[in-house]
Formats: structure tokens, C-alpha cells, sequence
């Protein structure tokens, strides 16, 4: 299906030559930057409401809970509205919720105020990738990874800022009122600039016409009818998503234990330790940044099946390699794990052009939920596993994983 096919005159904002790639990378920007600084001020937040380490968890269950539940209902929601209204309305609700985080006073305030942020933020996640995936489809190449890469380089920023801040004795509610300033005015600017509305209708619910000119002949589409929260979990859905929790897992795994395994494992030093974790963010934002042009000329199969085998290989050489290689290890495996989950979400946009009725967006708000389960259960599951046998052998087992990945999951080529 092309864009000439559809019933109705396509809308000058979605025509080939203004696809919406780079607004759309911008959200993703955004909502890393608003979700990265609450993270890295996580200690003093903790600090400054004397939470205990069991507080702490559970505050960080409750974001996550609010944030599942929420992404439920987000494709539906996109299906009906557009996802450009649900995306301007969560891009200013974040900043406000981040401020409240700051404010608020006592671990039950504290509590609340970061269970919104953590449901505003599922939405904002799953609206996104739906918005993305649109844009990929209408333009007709890739752009997941682009907007990945912008999601990993505003963590980086945040971390360096507050890095800054922190050591500057900034309080942690100017640092938040500042940073919600910020993201409340970029929002404000980047929302008129989104695809519009009837975007996610044009894929894949619009109505397609034998003879475009006659009414008459246009059936339905599947996707004309308005999904609901319990649509979308077909096999192919489900074979994806298992895809993404076991890749977000051996994410989790890097970002998570590698630190760790580096340092009490591998007996390196503290800063070989964050070594290890600023290789594989980088190696991870350098892939990202040239996945997008890859996969447009070798395909989206080959593509993943290469990146699953060399984080394989960067994994078996942060095992075995002796201590100077434990960085490049890590670097390689970023470097290869990079272009695994935006290409898991192009191929879930690509069942939406064929799907029986759900549509992208709410398929997308699936796949989501499976990479947020990998994301919240894979540090957790390694840490048990590793109580059990070992952190070493227990990172040993995800290399074999990997190697399922690259030889077992099957990605459509869309270059046309």
C-alpha cells in the first residue's frame, strides 16, 4: 500500500518529503531527558526523604505498576485521537509531575507524586514509539533507531548535568523546576510539529480503494474499527515481544551487573567499573546513530541477526578477555545490542500495515510492555540466577541467548 492508494487526499504534513523524522526523534529526546534526571537525583531524593533502601523499591514498583497499567490503554487511546494530541498532553504533564517530585514533602507525597510521573511516563513511551513507527511507515525508511539514539544521548546529558549540579550543592527541587522549565518549553514548541491526527489512521486503518475516485469501491480496511485494551496480543505480537523482554534483559544485564561483574568479579577498579558502563552506553549511541542508514541497505533481517552476533561476541569478551579488553568488550556488545529493539518496534509497525483489526498504535503499546517487563524483571532475575550459580556464569548463560536472538527471530525486510 502506498500513500496515493488512500481513499481521502493525503495531508501536506505527511507527504514523503516532510515525513516528521526529526520532531518525532525529539520527543524521544525529551522524555529521556525527563525521565534521566529523575533517575540520577534518585540518591538525592533518597537522601533528602531518609528513605530506607526498601522505600526506595517500593516507590520504584509503584512507577513502574502505573506505567505497565497505563500503556494498556494507550493504543486504543492513539487509535481513536492521534497520537499528536496524547503526545502534546503527556509533554507537558511531565514537567509539572517533575517539579511535584521535587516538592513534595514526606515518602508518602513522594510516593504519589512519583506514581503519576511514572503513568504520564508510560504513556509518553508508548505514544512515541507509536508516533515513530507512523513516521517510519509514511516515509518510508527507517528512523527507530535515530530515535533511540536521541533517547540514550539525553541520559547522557542528564547524568553530566547533574553530575555538575550535584557537585555545585544544587537543591533538588531547583534543579527540577529548572530542568521542568526546559522540557515544558520544548514541549510547547514540538507539539504544533508533530504529524497530525489522521497520520496513525493513514497506517494501516485507512480505507484503500480499487479506483481511489469512487467511494463506492473502498472497503474498510481491518483497522477502521476502534480497538480495545484486550486487542493485540496475536502470536506474532507475542513471538516479538518475548523477542524484546529477552534483548532488554541482556541490556539490563550490561547497564545493570556489567559495573558490577567488572569490579567484584573481574577484581577491577572502581573506575574500570564505570569504564565499563560509559563503553556500552557509547558503543549502544554509536550504533543507533548509523542503524537507520544500515538497515536501509543491507534490510532490517540481516541487520539484527549481525547486531544480535557481535553483542554475543562483545558479551564472550568481557567473560573471557583479559582486564584491558573488559571496556571494548562492553563497547562492542553496546555497539551490537544497539539496533536490537528499535528494529523489534519497525517490525511490529509492519505487522500493523497487515493486521486484523488492532492497528500499529495499540500493537506498538503491546511490544512496550514487553520491553518495560524485560527492563523492570531482568536486573531482579539475574540477581537471583547469580545467587545461585554465580554473576559469571549467569552473564555466560545470555551469550547462548544472543545467539538465539540472531539465529531465530525473523524480521520483514521493508526496503522497497
Amino acid at each position: 500500500m502506498t500513500i496515493q492508494d488512500l481513499s481521502f487526499p493525503v495531508l501536506p504534513e505527511v507527504r514523503a518529503g516532510t515525513p516528521g523524522r526529526w520532531p518525532a526523534t525529539a520527543v524521544f529526546f525529551l522524555n529521556g531527558l525527563t525521565l534521566s534526571t529523575y533517575i540520577v537525583r534518585m540518591p538525592s531524593l533518597k537522601d533528602q526523604h531518609q528513605l530506607s533502601d526498601g522505600q526506595l523499591g517500593a516507590i520504584g514498583v509503584l512507577f513502574a505498576v502505573s506505567a505497565l497499567t497505563c500503556m494498556q490503554f494507550v493504543g486504543p487511546l492513539v487509535a481513536r485521537v492521534g497520537s499528536r494530541p496524547v503526545l502534546r498532553a503527556s509533554l507537558l504533564v511531565m514537567p509539572v509531575m517533575l517539579v511535584l517530585v521535587g516538592v513534595v514533602g514526606g515518602p508518602i507525597g513522594l510516593a504519589a507524586a512519583v506514581t503519576v510521573l511514572g503513568a504520564v511516563h508510560g504513556v509518553t513511551d508508548a505514544a512515541m514509539n507509536a508516533h515513530a513507527v507512523t513516521v517510519e511507515r509514511l516515509g518510508a525508511r527507517p528512523i527507530l533507531n535515530g530515535c533511540h539514539a536521541a533517547w540514550s544521548l539525553s541520559a547522557v546529558i542528564a547524568s553530566l548535568a547533574t553530575g555538575v549540579l550535584a557537585h555545585r550543592g544544587v537543591p533538588v527541587t531547583v534543579h527540577f523546576t529548572v530542568a521542568a522549565a526546559v522540557l515544558l518549553a520544548g514541549g510547547l514548541a514540538l507539539g504544533p510539529l508533530l504529524l497530525p491526527a489522521a497520520a496513525d489512521r493513514l497506517a494501516p486503518s485507512a480505507r484503500i480503494c480499487e479506483q481511489p475516485a469512487d467511494s463506492r469501491s473502498c472497503a474498510p480496511a481491518p483497522g477502521d474499527r476502534h480497538p480495545g485494551w484486550r486487542d493485540g496480543w496475536s502470536r506474532t505480537v507475542i513471538a516479538l515481544g518475548l523477542t524484546g523482554t529477552a534483548i532488554m534483559v541482556c541490556e539490563g544485564a550490561a547497564l545493570g551487573w556489567g559495573p558490577i561483574f567488572v569490579h567484584e568479579s573481574r577484581g577491577g577498579s572502581l573506575s574500570l567499573a564505570a569504564a565499563a558502563f560509559t563503553a556500552y552506553t557509547a558503543g549502544e549511541t554509536g550504533g543507533r546513530l548509523v542503524g537507520d542508514r544500515a538497515t536501509m541497505r543491507a534490510g532490517a533481517p540481516l541487520v539484527f541477526r549481525i547486531g544480535a552476533l557481535v553483542a554475543a561476541c562483545g558479551l564472550a569478551v568481557v567473560l573471557v578477555g583479559p582486564g584491558p579488553a573488559l571496556t571494548v568488550g562492553f563497547a562492542v556488545m553496546g555497539l551490537g545490542a544497539s539496533v536490537l529493539i528499535p528494529l523489534t518496534f519497525s517490525a511490529v509497525g509492519a505487522r500493523g500495515a497487515s493486521a486484523d483489526g488492532t492497528g500499529t498504535a495499540t500493537l506498538v503499546s503491546r511490544l512496550t510492555t514487553f520491553t518495560y517487563a524485560g527492563i523492570l524483571l531482568g536486573p531482579a532475575m539475574i540477581g537471583w540466577t547469580a545467587e545461585l550459580v554465580g554473576l559469571t556464569w549467569t552473564l555466560a548463560g545470555l551469550v547462548p541467548v544472543l545467539f538465539c536472538l540472531a539465529l531465530l527471530t525473523r524480521l520483514p525486510d521493508q526496503r522497497s
